[in-house]
């Protein structure tokens, strides 16, 4: 059923920091008669393989991997992928086969992480080999983090040093997906355990730009190399790496343009909303939002964050009222406590960060000044996906 010599091939981690390679995951390959390889991913998703087999190829591919590591910079890492499911066939107390093959290796245990794939399948072992894995030097990462398997409790409780996000939903959110909000809330929490990042299948300069955005430490992906045999030289995409990162950096330079540009129009027309609301003049007497396209609505609160006036919004070529959310609190938003902490000790504008609206579910952002004396709050929601 496993036809063909196996190998490792090696994909590089490109450090964010820096645009140098950091380290190598080690993948499986199988070299058939023509001498052409392939992937021998097939074969250990494909349940009718024997795992008796998959192991021997597994052991067979790790050697190889260890052995031609010693190539390889003295500052490099490489990752060893681990499954759970192989884990539970361990005697209690059995040495570990891989940390057999690395003491014989001669490889620093402190260059080596061990990447824990398919956490559903994980046993109750798993903790103990990881503690294992971890006492004698080594490094863990923790594969697809994200995906339906990954539960937060299972990932706390194993503490590892890196997360992997998981490839699909990675991309997905890097397209512009639902999903996107959710993983970088994701890598935010990781940034938080201490973990660092590792966005795997960066494949596109969009997806290159996400990761970043997430925080990530490393990328790995087509964008740079596929895994190739032979191992790349340190610097091999260093040059690449700085032109797409100076790329990303000047489109987030044109986004604080933009914002700066949005603080200036929102100075101009919180300067005459402000005359209009303390006038008490109605809703008739405001002239047309024009040269605002993102704005949503208008609407004033108490300085407690209870809502004193309808909601203001231009539609259909008129001013129209909406008097649902009179007398909500809204002090429990974020951009409302920003405006408390700010606002009324500077007595100026403050804009919120984006956020997702809890009636109208759109991306927004709320601009506020206090009016009145400090009695009132002037506000104006936005829309983010307008600008």
């Amino acid at each position: 059923m496993i036809d063909g010599l196996p190998f490792a091939v090696f994909q590089p981690f490109i450090d964010t920091a820096t645009g140098r390679i950091a380290g190598v995951e080690a993948l499986a390959r199988l070299r058939d008669a023509h001498g052409e390889a392939r992937s021998a991913g097939p074969l250990f998703a494909d349940p009718k393989t024997p795992p008796a087999a998959l192991r021997r190829l597994d052991r067979q591919v790790r050697e190889d991997a260890l052995r031609r590591f010693h190539q390889a910079p003295a500052d490099w890492f490489l990752s060893l992928n681990i499954s759970p499911r192989w884990i539970s066939r361990l005697r209690p107390a059995q040495p570990l086969p891989s940390l057999i093959q690395l003491q014989r290796s001669g490889i620093d245990p402190a260059r080596i992480v061990f990447e824990i794939t398919e956490l559903g399948g994980a046993s109750q072992r798993l903790p103990d080999v990881v503690s294992r894995y971890r006492d004698a030097g080594a490094r863990i990462a923790i594969d697809d983090f994200g995906a339906g398997y990954s539960q937060l409790d299972r990932v706390l409780a194993l503490q590892p040093d890196i997360l992997k996000l998981d490839m699909r939903l990675f991309q997905e959110a890097a397209r512009g997906g639902p999903s996107g909000e959710v993983v970088k809330a994701l890598a935010q929490m990781a940034e938080k355990t201490g973990c660092w990042i590792i966005a795997e299948g960066v494949e596109t300069e969009a997806e290159l730009n996400f990761a970043l955005e997430c925080g990530a430490r490393y990328v790995q992906g087509f964008l740079f190399a596929k895994a190739e045999e032979e191992l790349f030289a340190s610097d091999a995409f260093v040059g690449r790496f700085a032109r797409l990162r100076d790329n990303y950096v000047q489109q987030k330079l044109a986004e604080r343009a933009r914002l700066v540009n949005l603080r200036q129009q929102l100075a101009e027309l919180m300067s005459e909303l402000r005359l209009w609301a303390e006038s008490g003049a109605p809703a008739t007497s405001l002239k047309a939002p024009d040269h605002y396209p993102w704005l949503l609505r208008i609407y004033q609160c108490d300085r407690h964050g209870t809502q004193l006036t309808p909601n203001l919004e231009w539609r259909q070529g008129t001013w129209q009222a909406d008097d649902r959310y009179l007398g909500h609190n809204w002090s429990w938003r974020p951009y409302f406590y920003q405006l408390l902490a700010e606002g009324w000790e500077e007595r100026r504008l403050t804009l919120s960060t984006t956020y997702r609206d809890a009636t109208t579910n759109q991306y927004c952002l709320t601009a506020g000044q206090f009016i009145d004396n400090g009695r009132r709050l002037l506000l104006v929601d936005i829309d983010a996906a307008g600008l």
